[in-house]
């Protein structure tokens, strides 16, 4: 199993960027997806999930409000979208994912990942 991120770039506050991570590999199966993200000299922090249907998410305080995860019903591809940025949002996105979790579950703990896709950095300026 493979993630392949893209996105993620320089911006100015106040302004939008736009993830997708798809998986690829043993895609037969549904995963739950989540985004992290870890700032230099800071540990990796949850930033936002999706369980494998879709229907249910969960955002940090920090971006809820501001960032929306998506995915298509029964798709292994996720989007975060990401507006009002803020220049603490700066630092490098993780996606993850992980199918041992049933149809609507979904977790904020990066241990419970065993799928990660490299980082894009996202700098935000203020």
């Amino acid at each position: 199993v493979q993630l392949q991120a893209s996105g993620g770039g320089l911006v100015q506050a106040g302004g939008s960027l736009r993830h997708s991570c798809e998986v690829s590999g043993r895609t037969s199966r549904t995963y739950i997806m989540g985004w992290f993200r870890q700032a230099p000299g800071k540990e990796r922090e949850f930033v936002s999930a999706v369980s494998r249907r879709g229907g249910t998410t969960n955002y940090a305080g920090s971006v809820k409000g501001r960032f929306t995860i998506s995915r298509l019903n029964g798709q292994n591809t996720v989007y975060l979208e990401m507006s009002s940025l803020k220049p603490e949002d700066t630092a490098v996105y993780y996606c993850a994912a992980d199918e041992s979790w049933g149809y609507d579950g979904i977790s904020h703990y990066p241990t419970d990942y065993e799928y990660w896709g490299q980082g894009t950095l996202v700098t935000v300026s203020s």
